[in-house]
């Protein structure tokens, strides 16, 4: 017989249940409590690790323009190819993600040329995301996806992955790359412009959060989050680019004619403002490609056996070819930094230009002889003779009478104790004799630019405050910095200048450099602008104490145009010429009178010719052609010109050089009256050759030539030409040659 249960017995069976229930719910509450809330973020955490992927999308860089807006330097897209290990690390077959290992690492590193084995431990690694190679091209990039989809039956695609980001692109290889600079393989600014504005120039990461499957594969319908990058803001240059060219192109000629082995550097600024118009230094590198060197210093390197040597070799000539000659080096100006000493004396109001100075080759200070350059001395001469001679007796003199506190007031008024700031990384710092430190003997030497060390940069600066007003100016690349949209962010200016000498002082130093390039320094005179300008050679005092070479020295010119008017500055620095010549004069001033010459038209200054130079300056060639040949002869000859007709025509159907074309007195016109090739001519060699010589030579061979340079006096010799001698050229064709005095008078002892 059943038992069937009681009211009681109910009633204890739901309670129990209930009770069973309430625990239950109860635990059930804590491990939620304890996932959800105590321990949330943390749990929450670790399921995102596993089923998120949080990638960065990389910010353009900025670009950097010249003040014409030409793109100097951009960001081009690039692709980071990465693997994914962990996901050939959780399949279950380990043979299978041998294979897939050994693939990837026979494809990878032949796509990009990496090592096998590389690649593999790569692959092995026990992280999620494991960057292959990054700034890769677009066309590698094609062909690692051509590799995924060659082997799908690997199934290599859920472990390799390509994200898209930017690469660093120099439009114009060399040029100004040692102002650019370039970046990393982050995209960092490493040296330049690029890396002293590296916070304007970087942009704002974004971000894709994508939802991942076990295998670390995007899921085709899942979750995904982009937050756009933001591009960074652009610089506008205050260089020009062709200002740029044309001081990179003279500076190389004249490093390698006159063999220079320790770089040279050129620098082109607006004396009113400060604003650089062209850095150049010799020896330069391509942007694109920065840890290539070049093919003589790679021989260096590889002439090295030992793989210590070799690699610190390596280093050293790297930062060499990145080093900003310009403002990380300093230097002993010699007798270009006579224009400091003349402008304090004459603010001082302790000379004019009348004042007199007695030089005897020999100057006696605190017992120590200080010698002219000309054994014989200048003997009494005035302040502008004596700057013209470069006289180091008579600065020595004007020196003492600046005396001790005056010389060093003024010194720090023109901020030669400081850096300028330009907006450049590595600017030196000047060497220089402290006030209290200076006596008889430093102030002698000083007088005349030895015994202290200052910048290319620093110097420019003096020159620019001596003739252009009185007003020290802060060098400066940067006009602007824009954003995406090219609105002006910020703006750099040259205001509160401040007055270091009087306009007055000024007026009389411009005088004086005028007088400089009329008589002593014509090798830096321009046709048909008025230049002022001052040399200088120094010898490297310390290293020839260290070596004994007594052959060391530094060329330097800084010259301004037009000087009646002032506005553009070019200094140029030769380091250690070894061809022969060293003087400033003779070696440094034809540089930068081929840069101004260049420049000056450009930038929109008309020349005014004198009644002299006019009689030596190239004709215009009229256009004949089209004309009848009589006629064209008639024409041709009545501008004192030549002519040689080809063919048995009766008119002009071609002409060399053609018209518009300039060449000198006496040139010849090539007129062509039937339709046959152009004859041709091999150019002579015109190098070391008066004035008529090269006439003469050129006539011979059938060319016309066109001058540049010192062509005043009947003693200067030709020293270059354009077209090299043995080159097959069109006859007719014109062949610039140029002309220097090789004499100087700037040498500092």
């Amino acid at each position: 017989m059943s038992v069937r249960p009681n009211k009681l017995m109910l009633k204890r069976a739901v309670i129990v249940m209930v009770c069973v229930v309430l625990c239950l719910t109860l635990i059930s509450t804590g491990s939620l409590v304890q996932i959800m809330i105590i321990k949330g973020e943390e749990y929450q955490a670790k399921a995102s690790e596993q089923q998120l992927y949080d990638s960065l999308i990389t910010a353009p860089r900025g670009d950097i323009y010249d003040n014409s807006m030409n793109l100097l330097a951009t960001s081009s897209p690039a692709w980071t190819v990465y693997l994914t290990p962990n996901g050939i690390n959780k399949l279950s077959d380990k043979d299978k993600a041998e294979k897939i290992r050994t693939v990837i690492a026979e494809g990878l590193s032949s796509i990009l040329d990496m090592d096998y084995d590389e690649v593999y431990e790569l692959s092995k690694k026990n992280n999620y995301y494991v960057t292959v190679k990054k700034q890769v091209e677009q066309e590698i990039v094609d062909e690692i996806r051509q590799f995924i989809l060659d082997n799908k039956k690997n199934e290599i695609a859920s472990y390799i992955g390509i994200d898209e980001t930017t690469k660093r692109y120099y439009p114009n290889d060399s040029l100004a790359s040692t102002v650019l600079g370039f970046v990393g393989a982050d995209n960092q600014g490493l040296a330049g412009l690029e890396s002293y504005y590296d916070n304007e120039l970087t942009g704002i990461e974004g971000r894709v959060v994508t939802a991942k499957d076990a295998k670390g594969t995007d899921m085709r319908f899942g979750y995904e989050k982009v937050e756009e990058a933001q591009k960074g803001n652009s610089l506008v240059l205050t260089l020009d680019s062709y200002v740029q060219y044309v001081a990179e192109k003279y500076l190389d000629i004249a490093v390698e004619q006159e063999k220079i082995k320790e770089r040279g550097a050129v620098i082109v600024m607006n004396v009113n403002t400060g604003a650089v118009l062209g850095m150049a230094v010799s020896g330069d590198f391509n942007p694109n490609e920065p840890f290539k060197l070049s093919t003589d210093d790679q021989a260096t390197v590889d002439a090295i056996t030992d793989e210590k040597e070799k690699e610190a070799k390596k280093s050293e000539l790297l930062n060499r070819q990145w080093r900003n000659k310009a403002v990380s080096d300093t230097y002993e100006p010699g007798s270009v930094f006579k224009i400091f000493t003349a402008a304090v004396a004459l603010e001082e109001n302790l000379v004019n230009q009348n004042s007199k100075f007695t030089c005897n080759h020999t100057y006696i200070v605190a017992g120590n002889p200080y010698h002219c350059h000309n054994a014989n001395g200048h003997g009494t001469q005035s302040l502008e003779q004596s700057i013209s001679n470069s006289c180091n007796p008579a600065f020595i003199q004007i020196g003492q009478l600046i005396g001790q506190k005056n010389f060093y007031k003024y010194f720090k008024a023109f901020n030669l104790t400081g850096k300028t700031g330009i907006d450049l990384p590595g600017e030196a710092a000047p060497y220089y004799h402290k006030e209290e430190n200076i006596g008889a003997t430093e102030l002698a030497s000083s007088s005349f630019g030895q015994t202290f060390n200052i910048t290319p940069i620093q110097m420019i600066s003096l020159a620019a405050t001596a003739a252009n007003g009185g007003y020290a100016v802060k060098p400066h690349l940067v006009e602007k910095i824009v954003d995406s949209d090219k609105n002006v962010v910020k703006s750099f200016s040259n205001e509160n200048r401040q007055q270091v000498i009087s306009k007055n002082t000024s007026y009389t130093m411009r005088t004086l450099l005028e007088y400089v390039v009329q008589n002593s320094t014509k090798n830096g005179a321009v046709s048909g602008y008025r230049v002022g300008g001052k040399t200088g050679t120094s010898q490297k005092v310390s290293q020839i104490l260290q070596t004994g070479n007594t052959r060391l020295y530094i060329g330097s010119y800084a010259c301004i145009a037009p000087i009646n008017d002032p506005e553009i500055a070019v200094f140029v620095m030769l380091d250690e010429p070894t061809g022969g010549n060293y003087y400033g004069g003779a070696i440094s001033a034809p540089v930068g009178a081929k840069i101004m010459t260049d420049i000056l038209p450009y930038l929109g200054f008309e020349p005014q010719y004198t009644a002299e130079e006019l009689k030596k300056i190239s004709i215009s060639v009229p256009n004949v052609t089209g004309e009848e040949l009589s006629s064209a002869k008639t024409r041709i000859n009545g501008l004192k010109l030549s002519y040689k007709v080809i063919g048995n025509g009766t008119k002009v159907i071609k002409q060399l050089p053609e018209a518009g074309n300039t060449v000198y007195n006496g040139g010849t016109i090539i007129l062509y009256t039937e339709d046959s090739s152009s004859q041709t001519v091999t150019v002579p060699n015109l190098v070391g050759l008066t004035v008529a010589e090269v006439n003469a030579a050129a006539a011979a061979a059938g060319i016309n030539v066109e001058f540049s340079g010192n062509i005043t006096d009947k003693k200067t010799l030709s020293y270059d030409q354009d077209v090299k001698s043995g080159e097959t050229v069109s006859m007719g064709q014109i062949i610039t040659v140029y002309f220097r005095d090789e004499a100087s008078a700037d040498i500092a002892e």
